[in-house]
């Protein structure tokens, strides 16, 4: 391609991003002859054939932009491992928290506060990696190598376990027995190392353009998005992915060498418990280790860090899997006279885990009411505690599913009878994963409940909304059938503003439970069967339905998980499915836990940034880039990285967009009122389209007029039938936004105003940011008044 075009006409560019949903490239321009221009088969820029060598002929684009679209969809549903990504849900749900704080000003940024939100976080994290492998090996340590090895009833009917039985040979030794199902544990942590270690490569490790955002000259206050390393996280994913692998390593190891020790203390074998004081005491220097690791550092956005911290990431996972191997071998040794009996210490220990985990979220949430004091957002979710409540609900989920694996385990090596119940041949797992199960069944009542409340709510919206929709379409006949479907359309969308109650409704439920479960299994020491029996009747028969409903409830979910994760490993579609929920979940980089499934805006932000950048440069055209849905959350990521050079000749379109109705109510920090406007101060050539009807998008910035925003548009475009319209228009909501004649209206009307804009004129004045002064935005072929300067936003 030229340099430059030869002609006077600047060419101009529209860059389409997709949504959640994906889209190929030929759908997105309405052509299935396509090329790809740059990228690859992960992510990449497309343009039809014929439009392929268009720089070097732009006098055949007078008046209208060259089409390329930006394909990423696979970035989240490529192939057949991202099912696995399934397991990974809590870890996803727990680095959200992070991004989630409340937003800080100015002249106030709290310091002290934003970091002990982020430790808190990194903490929280972390618990979550070493429950998952206490989970494991409650499977494997617990119930498979100590209970039922040790039973001569369960492997009587289980021949794959007869050289674990007692008297069975080399292996049938409670100590050699708890080596051997520690290696099934210390695999899994392999797994999730792997899994952070693969992907690490391929989206941490994207560099953002040169002279992006330019580190020497960026300010503090600048929004977050807009600093040159926010995309290059590649430092603090190594250093955590170090801390947790050995966390991993070291919970296993702790899970072998504590029954272990206590035998040998028990026996009198002086050396053996020599050794074993040694092992446990090197165990609690690495944990305070990794806990120093976690807590020491945070996200370095400042500038891209290139380096690595060696010491953490070669020396930490290498000790603690070289202690584990210790550990193992010190089990190993002979000790004729043990058997196993009853459970392994494992109830203090989840205990503690659980208890840990609440107080962690209270305090989260003590810190983050304490910010949005500081700096209030009435946008903000659940007035500042949207962080707290989803910490809350990844840990709710990180419970759940382990201690829905040991459930259903404890369920299978007992046949017919209930872990932990009188007559059961197995003492079961641990009586607090229990009474964990037996809160399902409330829990799931209050949600029925909530959901019909809301459903109530929601009828008698839409029969008020129905009385006025036909009034909205002069000249149109009543027809009430029709007005119900819109009204029913707008009423659906908007039950999308009530999100945050009910996640607030969900999390504190949550919590009171937890703690109640937690109380029960203290202070009772059984199952709720068992704890209760002897009480009235009404409660006991209650107790007794919770602990079997609950225990059905998480079998009949880790059956359906690992349905739907068998069938995304076969179905692209289902994959697809999947992929949507990373879309919304895996936007942001893995600042507090490396085994969440990978960011995939490391990898599509730089894309799009080196794209419009570097085409700017190298042609001198205009370019708008024009995001639906996730897509401009990606557009406006991408527009914040640019240089000022190239933010100039740059307009943003975005339709469809939660920018303002989700990320900007739970991300206040980085999505707020205050980095938006502050956005629209750089990149004044913006305009919004939204519909009512959509349940997603909405307007960014209502505090600044129709300035940007243009909506709610019509939808459907017609009423009823007419000569214009002979057939029923459907109602679109959230898709389709291009076949709306306003799309082309304000797409056209930007690019007039870039072009107008590059002309040589008289000096103007420079707003805030050292880039120049832009003329109000033109919707309507009309002037409208410019917004008025607000104060710079912040990232925190």
């Amino acid at each position: 391609m030229p340099d430059r075009p030869p002609s006077d006409t600047p060419l101009a560019l529209e860059l389409l991003v997709h949504g959640v949903a994906g889209a190929a490239p030929g759908e997105l321009l309405g052509d299935p002859r396509t090329v790809r221009v740059t990228g690859d088969s992960t992510a990449a820029v497309f343009r039809r054939t014929e439009d392929a060598d268009a720089e070097a002929h732009p006098e055949r684009y007078a008046g209208r932009p060259v089409p390329e679209a930006y394909c990423w969809s696979r970035l989240t549903s490529g192939n057949g491992a991202r099912a696995l990504w399934l397991l990974l849900l809590p870890f996803m749900v727990a680095n959200l928290a992070h991004w989630a704080r409340p937003a800080t000003s100015a002249a106030d940024p709290a310091p002290r506060a934003v970091r002990a939100y982020g430790v808190l976080v990194r903490v929280l994290a972390l618990s979550l990696t070493v429950l998952l492998i206490a989970a494991a090996c409650e499977v494997a340590l617990d119930l498979l190598a100590w209970q039922c090895a040790g039973s001569a009833t369960c492997t009587g009917s289980r021949s794959w376990l007869g050289f674990l039985a007692p008297g069975g040979g080399w292996w049938a030794q409670p100590g050699r027995r708890l080596a051997l199902g520690a290696l099934v544990p210390a695999a899994l942590t392999g797994l999730l190392w792997y899994l952070s270690n693969r992907t690490w490569s391929a989206y941490e490790s994207q560099p953002p353009p040169t002279g992006a955002a330019d580190p020497d000259t960026a300010s503090d206050t600048a929004p977050a998005l807009g600093r040159p390393g926010f995309w290059y996280g590649r430092r603090l994913v190594a250093r955590l992915r170090a801390a947790h692998t050995a966390a991993g390593l070291l919970t296993v190891a702790v899970a072998v060498s504590v029954p272990t020790a206590r035998h040998d203390r028990r026996a009198g074998a002086p050396v053996l418990e020599a050794l074993g004081t040694a092992t446990q005491v090197l165990l609690a220097a690495g944990a305070v280790t990794v806990a120093w690791v976690v807590c020491r550092r945070g996200r370095t956005e400042a500038r891209p860090d290139h380096r690595l911290d060696r010491a953490a990431v070669n020396w930490l996972p290498g000790s603690a899997l070289a202690l584990f191997a210790a550990v193992l071998l010190h089990a190993c040794w002979s000790r004729p006279g043990w058997t196993s009996t009853g459970r392994l210490p494992g109830d203090l220990a989840f205990g503690v885990l659980m208890l840990g985990q609440g107080l962690c979220v209270l305090a989260l949430a003590a810190v983050a009411r304490y910010l949005h004091r500081r700096a209030p957002d009435p946008a903000a979710a659940l007035h500042g505690l949207g962080g707290p409540a989803v910490a809350m609900l990844g840990c709710a989920l990180g419970g759940v599913m382990s201690g829905g694996v040991a459930q259903r385990v404890a369920d299978w090596l007992d046949g017919g009878a209930t872990p932990g119940m009188p007559g059961a041949p197995l003492p079961g797992p641990p009586v607090l994963l229990s009474w964990q199960a037996a809160v399902l069944p409330p829990l799931l009542l209050v949600l029925a409940l909530l959901a019909g409340w809301f459903a109530v709510r929601g009828a008698r919206a839409r029969g008020r909304l129905a009385a006025a929709v036909a009034a909205e379409y002069p000249g149109e006949p009543p027809d009430r059938a029709r007005s119900r479907r819109i009204a029913g359309a707008r009423t659906a969308a908007a039950l999308t503003d009530s999100a945050p109650w009910f996640v607030a409704a969900v999390s504190g439920i949550t919590l009171l439970l937890g703690a109640g479960a937690l109380a029960g299994a203290w202070l009772s020491g059984k199952v709720p069967g068992e704890a209760a029996r002897g009480t009235a009747p009404p409660l006991e028969a209650a107790a007794r339905a919770a602990q079997d409903t609950g225990s059905w409830l998480i079998g009949l979910g880790i059956a359906a998980f690992i349905t739907w994760g068998r069938r995304a490993y076969r179905d692209p579609a289902a994959r697809r499915t999947i992929g949507i929920l990373w879309d919304v979940g895996t936007f942001w980089p893995r600042a507090a836990h490396p085994f969440a499934p990978p960011c995939y805006a490391e990898r599509a932000v730089p894309d799009l940034t080196w794209r419009m950048a570097g085409w700017t440069a190298r042609t001198g055209g205009r370019l708008v880039i024009s995001g639906h849905s996730q897509g401009s959350v990606l557009a406006a990521a991408a527009v914040w990285q640019l240089p000022p050079p190239a933010r100039r000749r740059i307009a943003l379109l975005t339709y469809g967009s939660p920018l303002g109705r989700l990320y900007g109510r739970w991300f206040p920090a980085y999505f707020g009122s205050g980095p938006l406007t502050a956005l629209h101060r750089e990149v004044d050539c913006w305009r919004n389209l939204w519909r009512a009807t959509d349940p997603i998008g909405g307007p960014v910035l209502p505090a600044a007029g129709k300035a940007v925003d243009r909506g709610p548009l019509a939808d459907p475009i017609a009423y009823g039938r007419s000569a214009r319209h002979p057939l029923p228009a459907p109602i679109l909501g959230h898709g389709d936004y291009q076949a709306d004649p306003a799309f082309a209206a304000e797409r056209d009307a930007l690019l007039a105003r870039l072009d107008a804009d590059a002309r040589p004129r008289g000096p103007r004045p420079a707003v805030a940011g050292g880039v120049p002064g832009q003329r109000p935005v033109v919707s309507t072929g009309q002037a409208e008044p410019a917004a008025p300067a607000d104060p710079p936003g912040t990232a925190g």
